[in-house]
C-alpha cells in the first residue's frame, strides 16, 4: 500500500505562514545564475580510478566540458529584495492573524531572518516544511534547500518522507525534488547540487557538524577528521576547489528540525559558512526564540483532533496483608442483568503438589483459600464486594482491596510485571483490532527493550532462539488467541485471525542493530544520549514501513530497542509498552510520541475527522501500557506537556478579547473594543464566569454537550470566534481530557437480536438499507448571478480602527499612586478611521487567491468580480485580507447551496452488513454507555457529558416511551454520500403502528450552539440526507432534525 496525502488547512496556514513573510519580492524572469567554477585543469593521477587512463572521472569529465568548451552555469537562490523594516512588518501581520505576541524585532540568526515554526508531534511538521520549499519555489523562484537534523533516526525518516511524498508534490506543482544525503565521500552530489536549477535538497545530520563539518577538524593525524579535511579544503580530485566555498555560492535556505537539538558551537558555526539566505526552526518545544510565525501546540493539536488520544494502562506492585505469593486484578466483567465479577490471577496448588497461575472470573463470597486448593498466602481473602465503577475494586473480608491494573506480589519479581504488560498489551491489540478491522485499518502493537536478548538469543551454532520477552509472548499470545477464536470463529475478523494469526511465530518481529555475523545486538548511543545512530536498523523501519500496514503481513507485534525509538512513527502503531530493566527517566512524551500520528487505512488514507467525524478518538486512541500506576505515569507526562506549552492566559478578561484576530474555516474575524466588552458580559451573564475570572464547570459542560448559551446578537456576526477564543484560554482539565484512564471496567457492545429481527424494525432497514452513488449538475451562469446577489447583499468589511487614549499627570502625586499606578488621570479615548491602513508593499494577486480558495476557474471569478457592486468591489482597499475571505465565503455558501439542488440519487446493489451496530465500539467504558431495553445494540453509546448530554437525556425518553417499538443509535459505518462529504444520521426509530402519522423516523439530533461554519455543511448534507430517504422508500421515511423527545413527537403526532 501507499500513502495517500491529503491537503490540510492547518498544514497551509503554516506554509503561508513562512511564504507570506516574504511578500512584496517578486519572482525573477529567470533563476538566478552564475559562472560555475569547475575547478581548475590538473592532472591528477588515481590508483583508485577505473577506465580513465590513470586520470580521475572528475578530471575526465573536465577535460570533455573543456573540448566541448561548454560554459557551466551555477543556481543560487536570488537575494532577498525586502529590507528588515519590510520583513519585520510582514511577520507582525502575520503574528496579529495567528495570535502571536508580535515581534519588536527581526532577529537574524542563520541569515536575513530566523522563522520559527512550533508544531506539536504527530501534526506532520515535515510534511509542511516540504510543501513549503515547493511553495517557495513556486512563488519566488528558490531551489537550494538544506535540511539539517539532530539525528540519524530523522535524517532517514525525512530521506523517506520525500520519496513517500514526490507523486503527491508532483500533482500540485508539475515537478519533483532532487534530494539526497551529505556524505564527504562523495563531492559529485555538491557539484550536482550547485549546477541544477530544480528544487535541490540535501539533508544533514548533526553529527556530521560535530566531525566532518567541524572546521576545528580540519587538520592531519590527532584531533583531525578526513571528513572535515575533506569539505575544508581545495581537494585535487575536486578541482582545486573547497566544497564548502561551492555550497556557499548558492546561498541555500536552512530547514531546522528540533533547532533546541541543533545549538552546538560547531553547528552553528559550520550553519553560517554555508551563507545562507535565511532559516526556519521546526519543533514542537523551542528552546531559544527567533521570530515567531505559526503556532500549534499540544492542546491545539488534540482539540483540533489532529493527534490520537492517549488511554494510559498503569500496572501497579502493591503489598497485600499476608500475600507472599502473587494475586492480579486483571479485570471486572458486567452484565445488565447479572451482578459484577472481577478477573482475577492467583495460584493455585495441583493435587500433584505443583503450583500454577490460573485466571478466573470471581463473585462474591468467593473465597481465594479455597480456590488456590488451600493455600495459605490467600487465608482471609474472600470476596466480601465488587465495585465495577470507574476502575473498579474487589475487596476481601480481611479489609484488604485491590483495584484494577493492580499486582499484589511481595517477592517483587520483575518477570511477573513484565509478563503482565505483555498480556495487556496483547489484550488491547486484540481489542483495538476487532474494532478497526472492519475499517481497514491494520493495528500494530510496540515493544521496546533495552536489552536484544531478551528477546532473541544465539546458540553456540549461531541458531536463533527466543529470549525471556519473546518466550513470555508467545505463551501469552497463544491463550489469548485460543479465548478470541471461540468467540470470534464466525465473524471476518475471526476468518483473518485464523488465516494470518495461528502461527504464533509469524505474528511478532523484531528491529534491531545487525552486527557482522547478521545477529541482533543491542543499539550503540554516544555518550550522554540515549539514541543510536545505527543506519542499518533505520533502513530497515523505513524500508519496511508500508508493508508493516498490510492485512497480508502477518506481523502484528514488533519488538525493537529503545535506543532506535526515534525511527519509529508509524501512523497504526496503537500500543506502546516499554519494558525497561530498572526505573528510567525516559521522557514520559518521547515515549508516547512514537504513536502519536493519525492512522491510515488499506489504501493509505488518513482517518482523520474529515472520515471518522465525532468518532476520530475512538478510532484514533494509543494506548500505553506502564510499568508504574496511572497516576505516577499521567502526573509525569502532563508535567512535560505543560512545561512544553506556550505562555496561554487564563483568566478572562476585555484585553484578551481585544485586537483579536481568529481564522475559522476560510473566515477570518477581528474583535474590537466594544465586541469584548459583550463577550465578556455574556459569560458573566450565564454562569460562565467564576468569582476568580475562570471559565466555569459550566461552560465546559455545555459546551461538550451542544448546549451552549446563544450569545447577544451584537455578537451573532464573531459567534464562531467568541468560542474559539474561549476554549483558548489555559485550563489545567484539558490536560486531563487528553489522557484516559485504561483500566476503567468496558463492557461488550453486542447486538441484540431480539430487537434486531422485529418486525418493525426489519421493517425500518429494509427501506433505509441501500448504499447509493449520486451525481451533480451545476449550471455556472446561476451561480456567478447568485454569487453576485449574495456578495452586494451581504458583503461587510471593516475598517482599520485605531483608539487614541489621552491621560496626564495628576497636579500632585503621592509616593503610594506611582506604587500603585494611579498617578495619572484616567485617560478619555477617541475612536477614529486609520487612512491607507493597507498601502504597504504587500501585493495581492485578487483572482488567484479566489480561485485558490473557491476551486472555481479564473473566468467565473473574474465575471463575479465584474458584475458586483462597485462601491463592494472598492471594500478591497479597506482591508485586502478580509474582503478575500469573506468573498471567498459567500461565494462557496452558494456553489454548496446549487450543489445540493442539483445533486441526483441512484442506488446500487450492495447493502450494510449488520455488524455495523457494533464495529466501531465493541467494548466501551461503562461510564459512558447507556443499558438500554428496546435498542439493537444491549448499550447506546452517546456523545456529550455529565447528565446534560442531548444525547443522553433523548436516549432515555426513546428507551422508556411506549409509543417506540425499537430504535438504534446509526453507527458512522451507515452513511450517506454527498458532495460536501459522507454524512451519518443519528438514530433510525419504529413506533409501534397506531396514533403516530410517521412510524419510520429518521432522527437528527444536534446542540445549538455549532459553528456557523458546520451549520451550512451540516445542513447541505441533510438536505442530500431528505432527498436520498425519499427516494429510498418512497415517502414511507420520514427524515427531520429534533432537539428533543419533545419535537420529535410534535413532528410524528403532526402536532
Amino acid at each position: 500500500m501507499r500513502f495517500s496525502f491529503k491537503i490540510q488547512q492547518y498544514q497551509t496556514d503554516a506554509v503561508n505562514a513562512v511564504v507570506d513573510v516574504f511578500k512584496g519580492q517578486v519572482r525573477p524572469a529567470q533563476d538566478t545564475s552564475y559562472f560555475f567554477d569547475p575547478g581548475r585543469l590538473v592532472p591528477v593521477k588515481t590508483k583508485k580510478a577505473k577506465n580513465s587512463n590513470g586520470y580521475n572521472l572528475f578530471q575526465q569529465e573536465l577535460d570533455e566540458q573543456e573540448a566541448k568548451q561548454d560554459i557551466i552555469l551555477g543556481y543560487a537562490n536570488a537575494p532577498i529584495k525586502l529590507d528588515k523594516v519590510q520583513l519585520l512588518e510582514n511577520i507582525k501581520l502575520i503574528q496579529g492573524n495567528n495570535n502571536i505576541t508580535p515581534s519588536k524585532e527581526l532577529i537574524e540568526g542563520q541569515g536575513k531572518c530566523s522563522l520559527d515554526i512550533e508544531m506539536e508531534t504527530g501534526t506532520g511538521k515535515t510534511y509542511v516544511y516540504i510543501k513549503t520549499m515547493f511553495e517557495l519555489n513556486k512563488q519566488y523562484g528558490w531551489n537550494k534547500f538544506i535540511i539539517i537534523v539532530p539525528s540519524v533516526a530523522i535524517r532517514e525518516g525525512v530521506k523517506k518522507s520525500l520519496e513517500t511524498m514526490e507523486e503527491h508534490f508532483m500533482s500540485q506543482y508539475g515537478k519533483k525534488a532532487r534530494y539526497f544525503i551529505y556524505d564527504s565521500k562523495n563531492l559529485t552530489k555538491i557539484d550536482d547540487f550547485a549546477k541544477s536549477n530544480e528544487i535541490n535538497v540535501m539533508i544533514i545530520n548533526n553529527q556530521a557538524f560535530a566531525k566532518s563539518l567541524n572546521e576545528e577538524k580540519n587538520k592531519e593525524g590527532r584531533g583531525g577528521d578526513k571528513g572535515a579535511l575533506i569539505i575544508y579544503s581545495e581537494r585535487d580530485e575536486f578541482g582545486s576547489r573547497k566544497p564548502i566555498d561551492v555550497i556557499a555560492k548558492t546561498n541555500p535556505i536552512l530547514i531546522l528540525d528540533e533547532p533546541q537539538k541543533l545549538n552546538g558551537p560547531a553547528t552553528q558555526k559550520a550553519m553560517k559558512r554555508f551563507n545562507p539566505l535565511f532559516s526556519v526552526n521546526y519543533s514542537a518545544t523551542h528552546k531559544q526564540e527567533h521570530n515567531e510565525v505559526y503556532r500549534l501546540d499540544a492542546i491545539d493539536a488534540y482539540n483540533h483532533k489532529l493527534v490520537k488520544k492517549i488511554e494510559v494502562k498503569g500496572i501497579e506492585v502493591v503489598n497485600l496483608k499476608g500475600i507472599d505469593g502473587y494475586l492480579y486484578c486483571d479485570s471486572f466483567v458486567t452484565s445488565k442483568n447479572k451482578p459484577p465479577m472481577v478477573k482475577l490471577e492467583f495460584e493455585q496448588q495441583l493435587k500433584s503438589g505443583t503450583v500454577k497461575r490460573v485466571l478466573r472470573n470471581c463473585a462474591y463470597g468467593d473465597n481465594l483459600y479455597e480456590l488456590s486448593n488451600g493455600m495459605l498466602q490467600y487465608e482471609g481473602y474472600k470476596i466480601s464486594d465488587i465495585d465495577a465503577n470507574d476502575t473498579g475494586c474487589v475487596r476481601f473480608t480481611n479489609g484488604e482491596e485491590l483495584h484494577g491494573g493492580e499486582v499484589a506480589n511481595n517477592s517483587q519479581e520483575m518477570s511477573d510485571l513484565r509478563r503482565v504488560q505483555i498480556r495487556e498489551t496483547i489484550k488491547s491489540h486484540f481489542e483495538k483490532e476487532e474494532q478497526l478491522f472492519a475499517q481497514g485499518i491494520k493495528t500494530l502493537s510496540l515493544f521496546f527493550i533495552d536489552e536484544v536478548a531478551k528477546y532473541r538469543l544465539y546458540d553456540e551454532d549461531g541458531t536463533q532462539k527466543l529470549g525471556e520477552y519473546g518466550k513470555i509472548f508467545e505463551e501469552e499470545y497463544q491463550k489469548i488467541f485460543r479465548d478470541r477464536m471461540q468467540e470470534l470463529y464466525q465473524t471476518p475478523y475471526g476468518e483473518y485471525l485464523r488465516n494470518m494469526a495461528a502461527d504464533v511465530s509469524a505474528v511478532h518481529t523484531g528491529y534491531f542493530s545487525i552486527d557482522k555475523k547478521g545477529h541482533s545486538v543491542d543499539s550503540k548511543c554516544e555518550r550522554g544520549k540515549d539514541t543510536s545512530n545505527d543506519e542499518s536498523a533505520y533502513d530497515l523501519i523505513m524500508r519496511n514501513k508500508e508493508a508493516l500496514l498490510s492485512f497480508n503481513n502477518p506481523v502484528r507485534f514488533i519488538f525493537s530497542h529503545s535506543a532506535l525509538r526515534e525511527g519509529w512513527d508509524n501512523p497504526n502503531v496503537f500500543q506502546i509498552c516499554t519494558l525497561k530493566q530498572s526505573n528510567s527517566n525516559v521522557n514520559k512524551r518521547q515515549e508516547v510520541g512514537r504513536g502519536m500520528r493519525i492512522c491510515v487505512n488499506q489504501q493509505g488514507e488518513r482517518m482523520d475527522e474529515s472520515v471518522c467525524g465525532a468518532n476520530v478518538h475512538v478510532v484514533n486512541k494509543l494506548t500505553v501500557i506502564a510499568s508504574e500506576s496511572y497516576a505516577d505515569f499521567v502526573d509525569s507526562l502532563q508535567d512535560e506537556i505543560k512545561k512544553a506549552l506556550y505562555e496561554r492566559p487564563e483568566k478572562v478578561s476585555i484585553e484578551y478579547f481585544f485586537g483579536r484576530v481568529v481564522k475559522v474555516g476560510d473566515e477570518t474575524y477581528k474583535i474590537e473594543g466594544e465586541q469584548a466588552r459583550q463577550i465578556v458580559k455574556y459569560l458573566d451573564r450565564h454562569d460562565y464566569l467564576d468569582d476568580d475570572d475562570r471559565i466555569t464547570e459550566k461552560y465546559k459542560q455545555d459546551a461538550a454537550n451542544g448546549t451552549l448559551e446563544p450569545v447577544q446578537d451584537k455578537l451573532k456576526d464573531i459567534e464562531p470566534a467568541v468560542h474559539v477564543l474561549i476554549k483558548s484560554l489555559y485550563d489545567k482539565d484539558s490536560l486531563k481530557d487528553m489522557i484516559t484512564n485504561g483500566n476503567q471496567t468496558t463492557v461488550e457492545n453486542k447486538l441484540n437480536n431480539k430487537n434486531f429481527e422485529k418486525q418493525e424494525f426489519q421493517e425500518l432497514w429494509k427501506r433505509i438499507n441501500r448504499k447509493c452513488a449520486y451525481t451533480v449538475k451545476i449550471d455556472s451562469n446561476v451561480l456567478i448571478d447568485k454569487a453576485v446577489a449574495a456578495i452586494d447583499a451581504k458583503l461587510q468589511v471593516t475598517q482599520t480602527l485605531y483608539t487614541l487614549s489621552v491621560g496626564y499627570q495628576k497636579n500632585n502625586m503621592q509616593a503610594h499612586e506611582l506604587e500603585q499606578k494611579t498617578s495619572f488621570v484616567a485617560p478619555s479615548h477617541t475612536t477614529n478611521v486609520l487612512e491607507n491602513a493597507h498601502d504597504s508593499s504587500l501585493k495581492y494577486d485578487l483572482l488567484h487567491e479566489l480561485t485558490q480558495r473557491t476551486s472555481l476557474t479564473r473566468r467565473t471569478v473574474a465575471a463575479i468580480l465584474s458584475r458586483i457592486n462597485m462601491m463592494k468591489y472598492r471594500k478591497f482597499r479597506d482591508n485586502p485580507e478580509e474582503f478575500i475571505s469573506k468573498v471567498a465565503r459567500l461565494i462557496n455558501e452558494q456553489k454548496a447551496g446549487l450543489i445540493v439542488e442539483g445533486v441526483t440519487y441512484n442506488t446500487t446493489n450492495e447493502v450494510f452488513d449488520k455488524e455495523i451496530f457494533t464495529a466501531e465500539c465493541h467494548r466501551v467504558a461503562l461510564s459512558k454507555v447507556f443499558p438500554a431495553l428496546r435498542a439493537v445494540t444491549d448499550y447506546v453509546v452517546t456523545d456529550g457529558t455529565a447528565e446534560q448530554s442531548v444525547e443522553l437525556k433523548f436516549v432515555e425518553n426513546l428507551d422508556k416511551a411506549d409509543e417506540v417499538a425499537v430504535y438504534a443509535k446509526l453507527p458512522r459505518g451507515f452513511y450517506i454520500p454527498t458532495p460536501v462529504g459522507k454524512y451519518s444520521p443519528d438514530w433510525a426509530i419504529a413506533f409501534k403502528e397506531g396514533k403516530i402519522k410517521y412510524v419510520y423516523f429518521i432522527a437528527e439530533t444536534k446542540g445549538t450552539n455549532e459553528s456557523m461554519e458546520l451549520k451550512s455543511m451540516e445542513q447541505a448534507k441533510i438536505k442530500c440526507a431528505e432527498k436520498l430517504f425519499e427516494k429510498l422508500s418512497n415517502g414511507e421515511v420520514h427524515y427531520g432534525q429534533v432537539k428533543d423527545y419533545k419535537s420529535l413527537m410534535d413532528i410524528v403526532l403532526d402536532r
